[in-house]
């Protein structure tokens, strides 16, 4: 077991600052990697920055919204929140705003993706019922409705096309389910199908196909489809130990193509070199640390379930970005939480860590005063009262 540092009252208070400090490194990034772009093409350099503060102030005002109320508030909350991301889903494909040869982006006077809350709602989803599940020893299936409801959810998003969100909007989904417990024949069966079609909508379209080949050997084709991949790998490798320093790097000068957003981990390497790369693989490592931790010490099958699936939501797709601007996977499209421009993203990471603080604080609430443990749920409520009567009669 990694003995994590007792620096902090407790892991959800760790979450918490390892966040905050993440976030500002992250703005500082946001602003080195786009202020060129957005000086030359907007007439104002600091116009992504100032859209990054305005999305974290949103966001950390939700973060605070979802420390208020019992975490367990959002199983019930679940069903509506289905609704609402499906509709959501289903106008981007209607009325959507078109960028960049894709249609994942709505304009309700606000602009936002989607497909970014359907990753949050994937995961409260399968906790709803995984919870329960566990907490009774009840024999899972992937004949259910949280697992129905992935996939709906990541075929409306890959004819975004977003292939990368759709994975981790049904991947999330399903190594949930795996670690709860899923019974043998039905994992099997799982690796099998998820193999099958992870090989085939992977050549169904000619881009990722491409995507593919670059990345089996992007210097063969350095001047076409392994372009991206090429110059994330030359900004990585000219930062050195200490970087060329803050805003002197030379990948942002239109060399990398989206630098301050799915490729701002290059950027970082680039201006911060190893040593910064080191502190943001550390406090990403211990934020799974911690979130393990929170999972671990939840008092509820609920509560273990959607820690764990923050857990991975955060930690995962860094991990994920981090290999994809490595060369270690092809591009893949998904950013850097915290690190990575992007609103709807980051509104929602700040959310989903306001649960994970959420969960971490109720928990030591209940070992500090096992007196306070709530009620049980009022179906077991009437069920307990209907024993009772039986036994007085």
């Amino acid at each position: 077991m990694v003995k994590l540092p007792k620096i902090w009252t407790g892991p959800a208070e760790a979450v918490l600052f390892i966040t905050l400090i993440l976030f500002m490194i992250g703005t500082v990034n946001v602003f080195s990697a786009s202020f060129v772009l957005a000086g030359q093409l907007l007439d104002d350099s600091y116009f992504f920055l100032k859209r990054h503060l305005i999305s974290f102030a949103i966001g950390f005002v939700v973060l605070l919204a979802a420390l208020g109320p019992d975490y367990r508030k959002l199983n019930r909350l679940a069903g509506l929140m289905v609704v609402m991301t499906l509709g959501l889903l289903a106008a981007v494909h209607f009325a959507g705003v078109d960028a960049n040869g894709a249609r994942r982006w709505l304009d309700l006077g606000i602009k936002f993706q989607p497909s970014e809350i359907a990753k949050l709602t994937s995961i409260i989803a399968a906790a709803s019922y995984l919870g329960p599940h566990i907490d009774k020893q009840r024999k899972i299936s992937l004949v259910s409705f949280p697992v129905i409801l992935a996939v709906i959810m990541g075929i409306l998003i890959l004819k975004q096309p977003d292939m990368g969100t759709a994975v981790i909007v049904v991947g999330l989904c399903l190594i949930l389910y795996l670690l709860a417990g899923l019974p043998r024949q039905q994992r099997y069966t799982l690796y099998a199908c998820g193999a099958v079609f992870l090989v085939y909508f992977s050549y169904a379209a000619s881009y990722r196909a491409d995507r593919i080949i670059a990345w089996l050997d992007p210097w063969e084709y350095q001047q076409g489809i392994g372009y991206q991949t090429v110059q994330a790998l030359l900004a990585i490798g000219s930062g050195g130990m200490a970087g060329t320093g803050l805003g002197m790097g030379a990948s942002k000068f239109y060399y990398l193509p989206e630098s301050h957003t799915d490729f701002a981990f290059a950027v970082l390497c680039q201006e911060m070199g190893f040593i910064g790369a080191f502190m943001v693989l550390t406090l990403i490592g211990l934020l799974a640390c911690y979130g393990g931790q929170i999972a671990r010490q939840a008092k509820d099958g609920f509560g273990k379930m959607l820690a764990i699936g923050i857990t991975l939501l955060v930690a995962g797709q860094a991990v994920v970005n981090i290999a994809m601007v490595s060369g270690l996977l092809p591009v893949v499209g998904v950013p850097l939480p915290f690190i990575s421009f992007g609103g709807t993203s980051l509104i929602v990471n700040m959310a989903a860590i306001g649960i994970l603080i959420n969960i971490g604080r109720k928990t030591a609430a209940l070992t500090s005063h096992p007196e306070a443990e709530p009620d049980p749920l009022p179906e077991t409520k009437k069920r307990l009262k209907l024993i009772q009567r039986i036994k007085d009669n």
